[in-house]
């Protein structure tokens, strides 16, 4: 019901009459809020936005990312509720803003109750293991986990994001347990595997893209409706024979709570012109991202049903919800 009277709010904000909406235009830097460090996913995300946007001269000022780390998620959210009605000030929403609420008691800012804007993307993501790992499946992974357990370890970030969901469902599926080792950083979780601590991590393609090409580290399985250009030989996780949800991860941009509506019009405006403009589309095809943009009233309604799948997700993984 919440994300009904949410879409029905955005209908009548990008609705209104044009002499209302052309009113906002920016006149200092713009904030992107993150939630993880300098070259994970959501900063690379964050800072390309910010990087199209000036490329292209589509905004008379500047976008700045504020990598906002904490409680996975939750201070970045957090923030934004501080930062209500506030036009100068965005925050890149990823899946780890939708399941945080759902099984964090304390977690209780949801992204259906930010300002929706605009969806950009739908991320795959591979599994990848060092290029001199023994491991050459992720079958292989599976057994060695049967045998040794603990030993086993997968570098991750947050509990609650896209890599730990995939391992919850994978340990379900296969009866095996491993170790989750969890670090704040994208560069602290691939160092660890190429170091040798971690055995396997789950990563974007943008975290890793130039250590697999670079022959470092290999790919075992991708987790994507299909195979991606330039991992034609890659299995999906169904064809490997792992019968478990692909777990989604879409990417998007949101206001903070009660963004005046000329502001709304104004960015999802700017953010459609990105989407389409040569140096998003480069972006997109470097990095095998899913170009998958919605304006705003199409955003709030693929946040409440993205919730309803994440939900059903967590459920299936064996995680406790408390909303």
């Amino acid at each position: 019901m919440r994300a009904v009277v949410a879409a029905s709010a955005v209908a009548l904000i990008v609705g209104g009459s044009a002499p209302a909406l052309a009113q906002f235009k920016p006149t200092k830097p713009i904030e992107i809020v993150v939630h993880n460090g300098p070259g994970s996913g959501p900063d690379i995300f964050g800072r390309t936005v910010a990087q199209s946007i000036e490329q292209e001269k589509l905004a008379p000022v500047r976008f700045q990312v504020s990598n906002k780390v904490g409680g996975g998620g939750v201070t970045a959210a957090n923030y934004m509720v501080e930062r209500r009605g506030d036009s100068h000030v965005l925050a890149a929403f990823t899946s780890v803003w939708m399941t945080n609420p759902l099984v964090q008691q304390a977690a209780s800012t949801k992204v259906v109750d930010m300002t929706p804007i605009a969806r950009l993307v739908v991320e795959p993501a591979v599994i990848v293991v060092r290029a001199d790992s023994p491991f050459k499946t992720l079958r292989d992974v599976m057994n060695a986990a049967l045998k040794e357990g603990s030993k086993i370890r997968q570098a991750g970030g947050s509990p609650l994001a896209r890599d730990a969901l995939v391992r919850q469902l994978l340990m379900v599926e296969s009866g095996g347990k491993w170790a989750f080792v969890s670090f704040p950083a994208a560069s602290e979780r691939l160092a660890a595997l190429l170091g040798g601590h971690v055995d396997f991590l789950l990563v974007e393609p943008p975290e890793a893209g130039e250590l697999i090409r670079a022959g470092k580290l290999r790919a075992v399985v991708q987790i994507a409706e299909k195979r991606l250009p330039g991992f034609e030989d890659v299995p999906t996780l169904p064809e490997a024979g792992f019968k478990i949800p692909n777990v989604p991860q879409a990417r998007g941009i949101v206001g903070p709570p009660g963004m005046p509506a000329d502001a709304v019009a104004y960015y999802q405006d700017m953010l459609a012109k990105m989407s389409r403009s040569p140096t998003w589309q480069k972006f997109l095809a470097g990095n095998q991202l899913d170009d998958a943009y919605l304006d705003a009233k199409a955003t709030t309604a693929f946040l409440g049903d993205y919730e309803d799948q994440l939900r059903k997700i967590l459920i299936q993984s064996g995680q406790k919800l408390v909303r």
